[in-house]
């Protein structure tokens, strides 16, 4: 893990899998750039890839590319899920669904605290 000093938060979301609450993060950064893993400075997502989904969390159409991010089935909390982490450093970032806007259909519902944005 780069950043050795994260936020008690970040920390819980990222290494324990825990979540933030949702619209904890008014005014996330907009502009072009690219989000990173605030742990080990990974580029995960671009900024034309993010949408508002009304869920309280920044939410993306597609990672970078497909080596950015695993994937694997979380049946946590009563529900089927599927967990997105860092491919770098395996810090969890948050959940994929089936519920996006086209062309991929897919939101990438990640955790505010588990990105930091390099604007371009």
């Amino acid at each position: 893990m780069e950043n050795k000093k994260l936020s008690r938060l970040a920390y819980a979301v990222t290494q324990l899998g825990e979540t933030e609450p949702p619209f904890s993060h008014p005014g996330f950064p907009s502009g072009e750039g690219k989000f990173l893993c605030v742990c080990c400075s990974s580029e995960l997502f671009s900024s034309r890839e993010k949408f508002e989904s009304g869920s309280g969390w920044p939410s993306f159409t597609s990672p970078l590319s497909e080596e950015t991010v695993a994937s694997k089935i979380d049946l946590s909390h009563g529900m089927r899920r599927i967990e997105v982490n860092c491919s770098s450093c395996k810090a969890h970032l948050g959940h994929v669904f089936e519920d996006g806007p086209a062309p991929t259909g897919l939101r990438y519902c990640i955790n505010g605290v588990a990105l930091k944005f390099k604007p371009t």
